[in-house]
Formats: structure tokens, C-alpha cells, sequence
């Protein structure tokens, strides 16, 4: 049957055990990634899926694997399946979807990832896994520890595989598959398709059919995109805008340095947003906790960096917003794939400097489209949450020049009474305008300045006025001094 043909999961031919958990989820109709990869999958062929995020391709690798896997059981430490993820959030989300799709079944897991103790994982494999899930680093510490054996893996899936390139984990993949049976099944799965990514997945796979449901790197129709041009000190008050102009179930902020998610964490808090924040140096059970808060509804932003722009299920993210633009341009695809899933409708924001010119142009070559404008009005300086100092007035060009340290050179006298305030520096500041400057050769000058630093203020000459008035000393100075 064809994919075309198949409009149920009744034409896939699952188990009834499946079928029974698909209806309680609710799920009728499968998405055209699904259609296409579980027929494919149950007739024991290898996969090459593209697909961009949100497209269900989780349930298309997971569905088939339960069935195939209900029948048999697995030995200690020597798991049937092996699942690879590029983070913990995902890997623990396909461990979710196995859950939830398996649990008519008797089938077990194991799920390693990092910031867990290695006691928990260890029996968990101990008591023999059907479906390993991992991420690259920390399977790769349990298999040096002798606690897992790669040689029982009859099916292997290397999910968001472009994912794994930019996070560096390609060697450990390659590490991972020299220890796996080379008469295995191998499901992979990755949103774009650079060419190491071509390169892998032709040493991996073996005459594999190609499952293509949208081009590469193209942004989901649901999702209206806009970007808004707003100066650098503005960012913060024109993201608070948009909270306050558009209707948001609920919104995901993205930031490209993990130091400016605190830094924007604590000022939507102080103008009274519900946020909760998402890295990659949290501890693993702070990390579920503010992920649980998020999808609870207790929270009702998400500021995060890119470890969340892949694969995670939040399927009621009604808004997207790029607090920075991307360098990568495939981020930003993955980025606003968080919205506008199963066939709803999202919004994607971008905020963008003039100094962000070249990675939006990048961006708009990639997804071949140029992303509407957008100016919001009112966004001065005053609305920055940067405080002007208090008290502190600007200098002034003249005090400025009164502290340089040369001779003034314009009335002949010293240094020290050309920086005099008030009536002593009244007639001395002024230059003639008919004086020629001065003539002195420059390293004359700066022997001189030399001089006038280590050595006292020069006395006063006799040939001078006999008063710092020039003659003009008012009267009532005069009686006092009589």
C-alpha cells in the first residue's frame, strides 16, 4: 500500500497492543513522515528520513521498533535496540514517546544520559534492556566501564544527526557503530543534509529508501515570521512589546550565549513575567524542573539556548522569539520549528540589529524567503533597562582641555594658573586671537612637559604683575589686604 493510500494507523498493520496505546493518545491520522517510514521500517529496510521539526518522525521510528521488538526478550547488559540523541532533553522525551506507546507491552528500557548517577543506569541495563537511549558521551563511558555490549543491537537509530555534527559528537558516532553488528538495521534521521552528513549516512546505511516530506532547511507554512529592526539598548523593551501586544498561550525567548540567558532571566522577572530559563551547564534535575514548569503552564516563557531548539514535544508553543539572530541559518529553522506543530498555527519574531545584516540575509538565502519587516514605535532610550548614572554630570570639553597636562602657551604664564576656576582663571583662559601658536620644536615640548612634571610649580617671575589680578584686584580684596 502506498503512502499515499494510508489516511489510519488501522493500514499500518501495528500490533493491537499499539493500537490500543495509539487511541488512548488520541492520535487518528498519521503525518506523512509516519505514513512513509513505519511501513518502511517493519519491512526490516534502512531509513534516510529528512524532515524538518515537528513533523511526528519520533512516533515513525518508535512504532515500528515496539512492534518489531514485542517479540523476544533482552539479555543483561546487552540491548536489543540503541536509540542515540544529541541531548538529554530529547533522548529523555523519546524515552517518554516509548512509554507512552509501549506500555501495553512488558518491553523495558534504559535511558543514559549525563548529569544522572551511573548506579541508576547501570541496573537499569543490568536487568536487560529492549531499548537502550543515549546520548553519544555517556554511552560511550559505560561501554569503557564494561557495563554494556553494542554486539546484541539488532536495530540502530541516529536521530537529528545534523544536530550531532554541530555539537561535535560525529567521532563518538563512529566509535559507537564500529562495536555494533554489521548485519543490523539503521534508521536515520536528520532535518538538513550537509555533506558529512551525506558522507555518514552512506557508510551507514545499506541501499536505504530516502523519505523526504519537506525540502531541506524550509520553515513550516503555520509559523507567520516577522523581524523586527530595533536598536541594541532596545532589545529588551521590544521583546517586552510583543508580549504585550500579542495574544501568547505561551513562548520560547532565544538567546545565543548561555550568560545572557540569566541576564534576560532576571529582567523579565523584575517587570513581572512568569519565565523560567534552559542550558546546558544546568544540572540535569534543574533543567526537568524548569522544562515541567514550562509545559505545566506555571511558567509562561521559556528562555533557552539552542540545546533547546531540537526535538523538544511542547506541542502548545503558541510563539517563537529570537532574541538574537542566529549565526547559524539552520538554527534559525530549528529554532521557530517549536511553534506551529501538528497542524497549528505560531508565530516566529526575530529581533535584529544592523549589525545582524549578514546572518539575516544568510537565513533568508537558506529558507528562500525574505522575512517581512517591522518597526515598533516609541522604543527610545528611556524605555532601556539600562539606567542612565544618577549624579554624575558629562564632562565638558573645556575641563577636558584644562587637564592636559603641556603648557597652556596662550598668555605666557604657567601651567598651573591656566587651571584656575572662577576669578583667578577669568583673563588667563582666553588666547588673543591675533597670537601665533607656539613655535616650539616637539621635542623641545616634550622635554619641557618632562620638566614640568617632576619639578615644582616655577615661583612667580618679579617682571610680573604683583598681583593674580593683573591690576584689576577689586577694592574690598584691596582694604583687607591694607
Amino acid at each position: 500500500m502506498s503512502s499515499e493510500a494510508i489516511t489510519s494507523f488501522e493500514d499500518l498493520g501495528l500490533a493491537p497492543e499499539i493500537m490500543a496505546a495509539i487511541n488512548q493518545v488520541g492520535y487518528t491520522t498519521p503525518t506523512p513522515i509516519q505514513a512513509q517510514a513505519i511501513p518502511a521500517v517493519m519491512a526490516g529496510r534502512d531509513v534516510l528520513g529528512i524532515a524538518q521539526t515537528g513533523t511526528g518522525k519520533t512516533a515513525g521510528f518508535t512504532l515500528p521498533m515496539i512492534n518489531r521488538l514485542m517479540k523476544g526478550r533482552a539479555k543483561a547488559r546487552m540491548p536489543r535496540t540503541l536509540i542515540l540523541e544529541p541531548t538529554r532533553e530529547l533522548a529523555a522525551q523519546v524515552a517518554e514517546n516509548f512509554d507512552l506507546y509501549g506500555q501495553n507491552t512488558r518491553l523495558t528500557k534504559a535511558l543514559l544520559i549525563g548529569g544522572v548517577s551511573f548506579g541508576d543506569q547501570e541496573r537499569a541495563i543490568e536487568r536487560g534492556a529492549d531499548v537502550l537511549i543515549a546520548t553519544p558521551g555517556r554511552l560511550l563511558d559505560h561501554v569503557e566501564r564494561g557495563k554494556v555490549m553494542l554486539r546484541g543491537v539488532e536495530v540502530l537509530v541516529i536521530d537529528e544527526a545534523d544536530r550531532m555534527l554541530d555539537m561535535g559528537f560525529i567521532p563518538d558516532i563512529e566509535r559507537i557503530v564500529k562495536l555494533l553488528p554489521f548485519t543490523r538495521q539503521t534508521l536515520f534521521f536528520s532535518a538538513t543534509m550537509p555533506p558529512e552528513i551525506t558522507r555518514l549516512s552512506e557508510q551507514f546505511l545499506q541501499a536505504p529508501q530516502r523519505i523526504e516530506v519537506a525540502p531541506p532547511s524550509s520553515t513550516n507554512k503555520n509559523v507567520s515570521q516577522t523581524l523586527i529592526e530595533v536598536a541594541p539598548m532596545s532589545k529588551r523593551a521590544a521583546l517586552r512589546a510583543l508580549f504585550d501586544r500579542e495574544e501568547v498561550t505561551n513562548g520560547i525567548i532565544f538567546c545565543n550565549r548561555k550568560r545572557d540567558i540569566g541576564t534576560l532571566l532576571e529582567s523579565l522577572q523584575r517587570h513581572g513575567y512568569s519565565a523560567v530559563s534552559l542550558h546546558g551547564d544546568m544540572d540535569q534535575h534543574i533543567r526537568l524542573k524548569m522544562l515541567d514548569e514550562f509545559k505545566s503552564g506555571s511558567a509562561k516563557y521559556l528562555i533557552a539556548s539552542d540545546v533547546a531548539a531540537r526535538g523538544l514535544d511542547i506541542p502548545n508553543v503558541s510563539h517563537v522569539f529570537n532574541f538574537d539572530v542566529p549565526s547559524h541559518a539552520e538554527d534559525y529553522v530549528h529554532r521557530i520549528g517549536r511553534t506551529g506543530r501538528a497542524g497549528r498555527t505560531g508565530a516566529a519574531y526575530m529581533l535584529a540589529t544592523r549589525q545582524d545584516d549578514k546572518y539575516v540575509q544568510t537565513i533568508e538565502g537558506l529558507i528562500k524567503l525574505e522575512i517581512p519587516r517591522e518597526e515598533l514605535p516609541g522604543l527610545d532610550a528611556a524605555e532601556t533597562d539600562k539606567p542612565a548614572a544618577k549624579g554624575k554630570p558629562r564632562r565638558r570639553k573645556t575641563d577636558a582641555k584644562s587637564d592636559d597636562p603641556s603648557p597652556t602657551g596662550g598668555n605666557g604664564t604657567d601651567n598651573h594658573a591656566g587651571r584656575r576656576r572662577g576669578l583667578l582663571g577669568r583673563n588667563r583662559r582666553k588666547t588673543p586671537n591675533n597670537k601665533k601658536p607656539d613655535a616650539t620644536p616637539t621635542a623641545e615640548k616634550s622635554q619641557n612637559a618632562k620638566a614640568e612634571k617632576t619639578a615644582p610649580p616655577p615661583r612667580k617671575a618679579k617682571a610680573q604683575s604683583s598681583d593674580a589680578f593683573d591690576g584689576n584686584m577689586p577694592d574690598f580684596l584691596k582694604k583687607q589686604i591694607k
